[in-house]
């Protein structure tokens, strides 16, 4: 056999080994479920999508929803192959506890990978002078999509403050028009950060970014064990002056128990070793790292994805090991 004719071989050869996966397991195409235009999952999801189209050769593009909630129903029903999720909605999903399908268990809820924590912000017109949420009373307040998870944590935590604000629901992007051309008076939220939106915010307007105060931090650490006490460092935003306290949640990338173990594998490795770049995507993916689906401490990981975990030489702890679901 000639040189080239050995050269051809081994190609063939290497190609053989790659068609298993895309012929066999993979779907010809997927689709991850984000969130409404303006934050932080629309930004990321698409730096993940074209990784998973790139590196594991699978073709997948983006769904705008109206953030977790919607994702979990719709990966549930098999009508997405991945959602993001932050991990209140998840517990809530497990448990049969979703607004969105009360009394349905979702025991097939599987993790992939870690994604960055979801600090609930804070934000309004500087001419309002409201600069703590007690001052939301009786006010006009952009909480994101009513089924994401600011509109769904911040309408139970300011009624139980007992905080009559005028709570409206749509895209954060349009909710931001809204502050800027003063039809809302403050917008409370839940992304990463620096949130797109709030940044744009900032540069455009005179605004008040703020924090939490330590009672109301503590109450709502009390209630929601999945959430987690979290600083916005000096320097994230322009205009607070210090470190802003409040609460966050973890977000994860998450799939149905029926993907295969070897695209949930792929997925998992593809994303977590082109940590590099998606960074260029968003900032928030500096903390897409293997060692922080510890932060995971109830959803059960995908086969798959767990034996990416081992190959690394990463402990999984029982509680999330996969075959743990009840």
């Amino acid at each position: 056999m000639t040189i080239v004719g050995k050269t051809f071989a081994v190609a063939a050869l290497t190609a053989s080994f790659a068609l298993p996966l895309a012929a066999q397991d993979a779907p010809s195409s997927m689709t991850i479920s984000t969130a409404s235009p303006g934050g932080v999952y629309a930004v990321y999801g698409e730096g993940v999508a074209q990784l998973v189209t790139d590196v594991v050769g699978i073709p997948t593009s983006t769904r705008q929803t109206q953030g977790p909630a919607q994702n979990l129903l719709l990966l549930k029903a098999g009508q997405t192959e991945l959602a993001m999720t932050t991990s209140g909605p998840a517990f809530e999903a497990m448990h049969g506890e979703l607004e969105l399908a009360p009394g349905e268990e979702y025991s097939d809820l599987r993790a992939l990978f870690a994604m960055y924590p979801t600090p609930f912000q804070m934000i309004a017109l500087a001419k309002s002078e409201i600069s703590s949420l007690e001052q939301l009373d009786g006010k006009r307040v952009g909480a994101g999509p009513r089924a994401g998870t600011g509109g769904t944590y911040w309408t139970r935590w300011l009624d139980r403050m007992g905080l009559d604000a005028s709570l409206q629901y749509g895209g954060i992007g349009d909710q931001a028009s809204q502050l800027a051309d003063g039809r809302l008076d403050a917008i409370v939220t839940a992304g990463g950060i620096p949130h797109p939106s709030l940044s744009e915010l900032e540069n455009t307007q005179d605004v008040t970014i703020f924090g939490m105060s330590d009672e109301t931090l503590s109450n709502i650490l009390k209630s929601n064990p999945y959430a987690v006490a979290f600083t916005i460092p000096r320097g994230t935003y322009n205009t607070p002056k210090g470190d802003l306290a409040t609460v966050a949640m973890w977000n994860f990338v998450v799939a149905d128990a029926s993907m295969s173990d070897d695209v949930a594998y792929e997925i998992t490795k593809a994303v977590l070793e082109g940590n590099d770049r998606m960074i260029t995507v968003h900032s928030a993916a500096k903390d897409t790292l293997a060692k922080n689906i510890l932060k995971n401490t109830f959803i059960p990981l995908h086969p798959g994805a767990a034996r990416y975990y081992k190959e690394i030489g990463l402990s999984i702890p029982d509680a999330i090991a996969p075959g743990t679901a009840g």
